[in-house]
């Protein structure tokens, strides 16, 4: 059978490779030139490797979807982030820093060090806790987000309480568990820092799974892929073409119309491919105008891209070469530099940050989370130079006061540089040349509307067997026989897991072998 699908990222790849290793007939279309969309990387300063848009992988290495498809073989390699997380010192004082092994006890004497013993000896009961939770929770990002499923996910967990913890905990605020567990702000802000980087504030309900994964990573940490993010993806095309596979670039999709039982897929380039199955890995709304332009009934359409919520925008990012990494008082680059570096010490910040961008304004502080994987993979910079990655939250996409972010970007890129030179005094002096990504760039370049890097929102409302919105919740498109979605649009959401492209791959499989059956038993 043959199946076309339609973008690179990593979940379309994933789901490529599944099924040209079953024995279909694959091709992928990609707009632009650069395959793997924001998992991805190219040359911004001469010898440097950046990343287009992710770097530090936390949730593929937890899905076995690496081992299935052998990527190790097409020459992916990861290197531990250890220790994965960093959190300096207040500005200004002589406290020690909070350093996340992943070794657990280590990790305890760095918070009995920074915040006193009972935290310590509470960080331990919350590994305890939350590592098997966040376990489940992988589980149930590992198929079609179906009641029975999740069910089946979380059966049996916390059942000494009648599981009456395990529901009212998961759907409390990142923020009330914290402050069930901790007295020190400086851990609960790193805490609520790292738990942040799914979008939502740990203000909502139901974000209190997002602080949970922290407990994982003392399981197996966060990896980064040698040679750059990108690595993941090349290996999946390098996977993809070995089996058969094929992948266009620089040929944008322009409509999916119904042709017959199948589908016709007309490109930019005057192509017209006609295929029995088609799987979107596009945004989700990006899908919807494509159904549009191909005649589909407009009046659904209409009504499911009003629910979808992409909200007003997570953030930004300034890619920077440097000739030396951060240095942060009190402690060493083996300490600092290796994992995600949590500039943020009170979650007032973090407060303020997503309020402004609600209301369209700049944040007052820029909450910025660095990241120099040079010194763990020197091959991504030119010898004696680093580079780091600053991501930044929140930044709103659209300016309330009618603004372009062409007029604040060089000026937002200061203020974030600021935040780590006011964490690493000397660090601002040593940047030799930075690339800028705001927003608008961000939506520009990938293709990730609204500039928001998990497509849609993360919030409660928008997953599991929601998201985006119910109708196109199971990786299908209601009146759509043959269609497929799968993509940070799509259940697990955003993130590097590639979940969403296994799930689709094993549905479609699945329902081409039932079409098959009537026919070979005529």
């Amino acid at each position: 059978m043959s199946v076309v699908i339609i973008g690179s990222g990593h979940n379309a790849l994933v789901a490529a490779c599944y099924l040209a290793r079953d024995g279909h007939a694959v091709e992928v279309l990609e707009r632009d030139t650069v395959l793997g969309g924001a998992v991805s990387t190219v040359e911004r300063f001469p010898g440097h490797k950046v990343d287009r848009g992710s770097s530090a992988h936390i949730m593929i290495r937890h899905t076995g979807i690496i081992e299935e498809l052998g990527l190790e073989r097409f020459g992916l390699r990861y290197i531990d982030c250890d220790p994965w997380a960093f959190a300096p010192a207040p500005p200004g004082t002589d406290l020690p820093p909070i350093v996340f092994h992943q070794d657990l006890d280590k990790t305890c004497a760095a918070i009995a060090a920074a915040c006193g013993d009972r935290d310590a000896a509470a960080y331990r009961r919350f590994v305890r806790v939350w590592g098997p939770r966040t376990a489940r929770v992988m589980r149930s990002f590992s198929g079609a987000p179906t009641p029975g499923r999740l069910l089946r996910s979380f059966w049996g967990l916390d059942a000494k309480n009648g599981g009456s913890a395990l529901s009212r905990e998961f759907l409390q605020s990142g923020d009330a568990l914290l402050d069930s567990l901790f007295d020190s702000e400086r851990l609960k802000a790193a805490l609520a820092w790292w738990g942040a980087q799914s979008g939502p504030p740990m203000s909502e309900p139901g974000s209190a799974p997002m602080v949970g994964f922290a407990a994982l990573m003392h399981t197996l940490p966060p990896g980064r892929a040698v040679g750059g993010s990108g690595a993941l993806s090349a290996a999946l095309v390098a996977r993809l073409r070995s089996d058969g596979g094929t992948v266009t670039g620089g040929d944008a999709v322009t409509a999916l119309e119904r042709s017959g039982t199948g589908w016709r897929v007309r490109t930019a380039g005057g192509r017209n491919l006609y295929a029995d199955t088609v799987i979107s890995g596009t945004h989700i709304l990006t899908t919807l105008d494509l159904l549009e332009q191909g005649g589909f009934d407009a009046a659904p359409l209409r009504d499911w891209r009003r629910r979808i919520r992409v909200g007003p925008g997570i953030g930004m990012v300034v890619r920077a070469a440097a000739s030396e990494l951060p240095r942060y008082p009190g402690a060493t680059p083996g300490e600092s530099a290796h994992g995600l570096q949590l500039l943020v010490t009170d979650r007032r910040q973090l407060r303020l940050a997503h309020g402004a961008a609600l209301a369209g304004e700049l944040p007052p502080r820029p909450v910025v989370l660095a990241m120099s994987f040079s010194a763990l993979d020197p091959s991504i910079a030119p010898p004696g130079e680093h580079q780091l990655s600053l991501w930044a939250q929140w930044h709103p996409y659209a300016l309330a006061d009618g603004s372009s972010w062409a007029d604040h970007a060089e000026r937002e890129a200061d203020r974030i540089i600021a935040e780590v030179e006011a964490c690493a005094p000397g660090f601002a002096g040593a940047v030799r040349q930075r690339f800028v990504q705001t927003p608008a760039d961000i939506e520009r370049e990938m293709g990730l509307l609204g500039g928001n890097v998990m497509h849609v929102e993360m919030s409660l409302d928008q997953m599991f067997m929601w998201r985006p919105i119910p109708e196109l919740s199971n990786h299908r498109v209601p009146g759509a026989a043959g269609l497929y979605l799968t993509g940070a649009s799509t259940h697990p959401g955003g993130g590097v897991s590639g979940a969403s492209g296994r799930s689709v791959a094993h549905l479609v499989h699945r329902d081409l072998r039932r079409t098959r059956i009537p026919l070979l038993n005529r």
